[in-house]
């Protein structure tokens, strides 16, 4: 049987290390791809994943890293939109360029991404395509309006993909990460912060339902967390 094959765009040391190295066990192959491919050698090498160069948010760049995926033979079976970008500040005073490039980077991009990655899911017949969100595409906060824009855009694009392509056989996922994941090294303390080793299992498990019994969305939170 043939591997399964993963893409995570926007990889850093946070939840995308934790779902590379779990989809690495888990026998896929992996693509990482990310702006900055400097920081990646360590954990590529770790998962056998090969790694791109690809600013999410530019439509030749998105073009170009699933035309390489082809070449390579890696067109992805399960595609993870994992970039994100805020700036926070009083309402008026928020610089307007640095609010473009909230809604390109966590919107835009998951769009550009998610489509390219469902043309080709298309033509297989199968596929996954799981986003991550925040609190912030569910309920907007003060001082952080571009964030909520951002993240109730990314919301809204994998309600309307999920209805549309759910039909067609590809499972879409959108996650509402309800806290602060936990970084690499940090203690554990109370669980005030999410694990994210814990959300990269609910990653796979998500992508393993059956689909006779398919969600669209996850929300996350540790269980100190108010509602």
């Amino acid at each position: 049987m043939a591997k399964e094959r993963a893409l995570i765009v926007g990889v850093g040391d946070g939840l995308s290390a934790s779902l590379a190295r779990l989809f690495h066990r888990e026998g896929m192959a992996l693509a990482l791809a990310a702006r900055n491919t400097n920081k990646l050698a360590g954990l590529a090498e770790e998962t056998g994943a090969k790694v791109y160069a690809c600013d999410a948010a530019d439509r030749g760049d998105v073009a170009s890293l699933f035309d390489a995926l082809e070449r390579d033979g890696l067109t992805p079976d399960l595609a993870v939109y994992n970039p994100s970008f805020r700036v926070r500040g009083p309402f008026v005073e928020l610089d307007q360029e640095a609010v473009e490039k909230t809604l390109m980077v966590c919107a835009y991009g998951a769009f550009l991404v998610g489509q390219h990655a469902a043309q080709r899911m298309l033509k297989a017949g199968h596929g996954t395509i799981l986003f991550t969100g925040a609190s912030a595409g569910v309920k907007g906060y003060a001082r952080s309006a571009p964030f909520a824009m951002g993240k109730f855009a990314l919301r809204g694009l994998a309600q309307s993909m999920a209805r549309e392509l759910h039909p067609r056989n590809i499972h879409i996922g959108h996650f509402v990460i309800d806290g602060g994941i936990a970084k690499a090294g940090e203690p554990r303390g109370e669980d005030s912060t999410l694990q994210p080793d814990a959300i990269a299992e609910s990653y796979l498990q998500f992508h393993r339902q059956d689909r006779s019994s398919w969600a669209w969305e996850l929300e996350l939170r540790p269980w100190v967390e108010t509602f």
